[in-house]
């Protein structure tokens, strides 16, 4: 939102806010430019850099001189501009020199007249903020590589709010960056009461007295500062820091600063703010009521700017300012906040806060430098509330929260010191999301849902701004975007995004279809169903020796709510939980809830998991991984039955009626219309209408995903399709189509080999293959493969065993060509007596056996050995049900058995599968 325009009229600097031009001061010691050849290798960038600051009369004088290098093109052009920042209403900007060094010669910029342009320019006001800081700048004219530019400034403060109080200080430079030569110096008068903190590791300081002033001084830059781990708290990983003060305590700070927030007398009789407070008081309710709604007021309706000006950066516009333009920053916001609760009539002050660093302040000298923010605290029924007029979307539920400022300063007339907030977990998560997802068909069927998020605070008004922001199909892609990171990548319809002002909520909803969440694991389709300790982010590194009695910071308070409801397959019959049912506890830091209930075919979990702003001693990490690791252990799972239901075992006719099936044709089909030019809506649906048997359809899709988006992959999938379907033309065309997207594609070449393997075109496939093989490079050996398959498959069987054994003499312990060489012996009945021994020795060597199972049980159906081949199927459709090529052998070798009605109805789920799945079995001579 732009600035008001009587803040920001007129761009150039009014009389009085343009730069003086006097030499340095008397008690100030002009350094010397280090000569480039007094470095060993190359200069650095920054040559010179000395800062000088003396503290007199209740006024600080900051005194800086730089020299830097333009050793690069890219340097030239930052060194072309100079700017210098400085506030006007608290003090003047001198310029002292700047000039252009060039060996021996001094080139003074300002001999000509030549003067610093000054301008308003607000860097931060898209945050909302307005500095008051005026730049001063001037194009550099003349400067050359290798050149060096010197600029000597200084700027004088004296801030009316501080009451006569001096503050100072300054970051310190250190290693690695790099000096030529460097020096932060500083002079106070010795009855002036200032007090100086160093705050950084082995800093050299020279400390001496020059006609009644103390003078410290500090070589720059300092040695490399220890490392710190990312998670400490900040009081333990701060930039080295420099601070002066002449405030005697925190109490000295917080009795200065009282005035101005004393409320007395600022809502005047009969104006718009007395009608307001007055319509505060008579609301109904208790004294919470009444102070959320004096908050809301605060929050709702005045708007955030930071405003930096007016005699220091700590002086508040008064709450008939604030009323009337509409807009103020945490001062303006606090005092009037104070001033309408104190009129009704509850305990109120206001309270100092470093909104970045709270836990820092401790550690600070006392001054007001120490914090970058204020807000109320309130006291109703003896319990303090912590209650911030530039916050969004408090209600009465949230009063309670606490936010993770760490150290605060109460403003009080009798003075004060700090008080450390202590946080918990907020009232209310700032993220609560339900998801009602159908699986009550199958597990290996999408899983289809109706999402909707609640979202508060923060986020809240984040998004709320956002959606103002966009069109109508960006909204949509937000809220899609959003809900593909909490359930996954999916299709989805109605889509919306709904604002309540009076929750301060935006909520936000959507239908979809996304892949299956059941994994097989140990035999069985198993299901995570909970959320909550899977976002506890905790891995503290404490390896260092130093770093040993270091806590851990968490994140400041916020909260999640997950919520599953779930239908599940056959009822429920044989699903079963596994894991933590019902929990409350504290983790790393994380107050983590949860309840789950099993209700026949209905699953229902809620989650919650906040985030406390606390720490962890060190001496409980060791403790907190191993809660951590217990919990994410014993996360609840669902377990399916040893035998549950899938769609192949069912016609399907039959499975085109289930509930699930029925939403999730809906779900593509809304998600399609939703946004038709979109080719994944199509290829998704595409998947999933082939999965449950309705092939004409499938294809269908894919051709309409090919128009709108071909690529490689869809070329595949339609071929793959195409060729289940006896169209090996078709398929060898779509095959043809996806190399030309890349023509070194293994799985576009492979395509292509087998179906002119399929169409009778062995040597033409051989050739191309061959090509390949010749080309070399990482994906030889895949093709060595790929030939030898495609011989073993299509051509002849003896030269594929002979390309085999000479692969694996130079790589024995690949089990894929031990199983390979296995495979085409079975599948060509030839050399069985060696068979058996290549697939027992790839299963020894392989992670998976699946494979080689299978290649086994070939190799021990060839040899009639049907109990054998029948143990080894078994295994494999263990591990995966749906493997259609051990179903069919498995029906095979169980008609061989006697046992045929068992065996029909293995190949009837094979032929579903896969609807040419007899005529692969035909090639070599195996028929039920």
């Amino acid at each position: 939102m732009a600035a008001p325009a009587a803040l920001m009229a007129g761009v150039q600097a009014h009389a009085g806010e343009l730069p003086l031009y006097q030499p340095a001061p008397a008690w100030v010691e002009k350094a010397s430019v280090p000569k480039l050849t007094t470095f060993e290798g190359e200069p650095p960038m920054m040559i010179l850099f000395d800062s000088q600051q003396r503290i007199e009369q209740g006024r600080l004088w900051s005194y800086v001189d730089f020299a830097t290098r333009a050793g690069s093109a890219e340097a030239l052009g930052q060194l072309s501009s100079m700017t210098l920042p400085w506030a006007p209403d608290k003090g003047d900007l001198i310029i002292h020199e700047l000039s252009i060094l060039r060996g021996d010669q001094v080139i003074d910029v300002l001999a000509s007249g030549k003067t610093f342009s000054v301008l308003r320019r607000e860097e931060n006001l898209e945050a909302r903020e307005i500095t008051g800081i005026l730049t001063a700048t001037m194009a550099v004219e003349g400067v050359q590589v290798g050149d060096i530019v010197r600029v000597r400034y200084s700027t004088t403060l004296k801030d009316a709010a501080l009451a006569g109080h001096v503050q100072g200080g300054a970051p310190l430079f250190a290693a690695p960056l790099r000096i030529g030569q460097g020096r932060f110096r500083v002079q106070w008068d010795e009855r002036s009461g200032m007090k100086w903190r160093l705050l950084a590791k082995d800093a050299p300081v020279k400390q001496q007295k020059k006609g009644g002033f103390s003078e410290l001084t500090i070589a720059l830059p300092l040695v490399k500062q220890p490392e710190m781990p990312d998670d400490a708290p900040l009081r333990y990983r701060h930039p080295p820091l420099f601070e002066l003060s002449t405030f005697a305590s925190w109490a000295d700070v917080s009795k200065t600063m009282s005035p101005l927030y004393a409320t007395e007398g600022l809502i005047a009789p009969d104006s718009p703010l007395a009608t307001e407070l007055a319509r505060l008081k008579a609301l109904p309710g208790s004294p919470r009521d009444r102070a959320a709604a004096a908050l809301q007021l605060v929050q709702d309706h005045i708007r955030y700017l930071a405003i930096g000006m007016d005699g220091g950066n700590y002086t508040p516009q008064t709450p008939a300012q604030t009323w009337t333009l509409r807009y103020g920053d945490c001062k303006a916001k606090t005092l009037l906040l104070l001033a309408l609760l104190r009129g009704i009539g509850i305990e109120a002050e206001p309270v100092l806060a470093s909104a970045t660093a709270g836990d820092f302040v401790s550690s600070r000298l006392p001054s007001v430098a120490a914090f970058n923010h204020v807000l109320v605290r309130a006291v109703i029924d003896g319990k303090p509330l912590w209650l911030d007029g530039t916050g969004s979307g408090t209600r009465i539920d949230d009063l309670d929260d606490t936010p993770a400022f760490g150290s605060v300063l109460p403003v009080r007339s009798a003075g004060a010191d700090l008080m450390l907030i202590q946080t918990h977990p907020n009232a209310r998560p700032m993220i609560d999301i339900l998801i009602d997802a159908d699986e009550s068909g199958s597990v290996k069927l999408p899983s289809v849902f109706d999402a909707t998020a609640v979202l508060r605070g923060p986020m809240a008004a984040m998004i709320n701004v956002t959606l103002g922001q966009l069109d109508a199909k960006q909204r949509t892609d937000m809220v899609r975007g959003f809900f593909t990171q909490q359930i996954g990548t999916s299709q989805f319809s109605d889509v919306s995004a709904a604002v309540d002002k009076a929750s301060a909520t935006v909520t936000l909803k959507a239908h979809g279809i996304t892949t299956t969440p059941w994994r097989l694991s140990d035999n069985r389709y198993r299901r995570a169903i909970g959320r909550a300790v899977d976002s506890i982010q905790f891995s503290p590194d404490r390896g260092k020796p130093v770093w040993s009695d270091i806590p851990v910071a968490n994140p400041a308070p916020a909260g999640m709510r997950y919520r599953l409801k779930l239908r599940l397959p056959d009822g429920g019959k044989g699903y079963t939980l596994e894991g933590d049912q019902s929990i409350r506890q504290t983790i790393a830091g994380y107050d983590v809830r949860r309840s789950v209930q099993l209700n026949g075919g209905l699953l229902d979990i809620d989650e919650r998991v906040d985030t406390t702003g606390t720490e962890i001693p060190a001496v409980q990490v060791p403790d907190e991984r191993d809660r951590l690791a217990t919990a994410v252990a014993l996360a609840p799972r669902l377990i399916a039955p040893a035998k549950p239901i899938f769609y192949w075992d069912m016609p399907a006719s039959q499975v085109a009626q289930w509930p699930q099936v029925k939403r999730g044709e809906a779900a593509f089909t809304k998600a399609i219309a939703e946004d038709p030019d979109e080719a994944t809506g199509y290829s998704s649906r595409a998947s999933f209408r082939w999965a449950i048997g309705d092939y004409k359809n499938a294809l269908g899709d894919i051709d309409k995903a090919i128009g709108i988006a071909p690529d490689l992959g869809l070329h595949l999938q339609r071929a793959g399709m195409r060729f289940k379907q006896g169209d090996l033309a078709g398929a060898l065309a779509d095959a043809r189509k996806a190399r030309q997207f890349d023509p070194s594609s293994f799985d576009a070449i492979s395509a292509v080999a087998t179906y002119l393997a399929e169409s009778g075109k062995i040597n033409e496939a051989v050739t191309m293959v061959d090509q390949r093989i010749t080309i070399g490079g990482e994906t030889r050996d895949a093709y060595r493969s790929l030939k030898a398959s495609l011989l073993g498959t299509y051509g002849d069987a003896t030269q594929a065993v002979e390309l085999l054994d000479a692969h694996i003499a130079e790589k024995p312990g690949l089990p894929t060509l031990l199983n390979e060489r296995c495979w085409i012996k079975g599948t060509r009945n030839i050399m069985l007596d060696s068979a058996i021994g290549d697939c027992t020795r790839a299963i020894e060597l392989s992670r998976s056996t699946i494979a080689t199972l299978d290649s086994r049980a070939m190799v021990w159906f060839r040899l009639g050995k049907y109990d054998d081949a029948l143990r080894d199927l078994d295994g494999v459709i263990t591990e995966v049900p749906g493997q259609e090529e051990s179903l069919f052998m498995r029906g095979v070798v169980l008609h061989r058995l006697g046992r045929a009605a068992d065996g029909d109805v293995d190949l009837a789920v094979a032929r579903r599968i896969d609807p040419r799945i007899d005529a692969t079995y035909a090639r070599f001579g195996i028929k039920p």
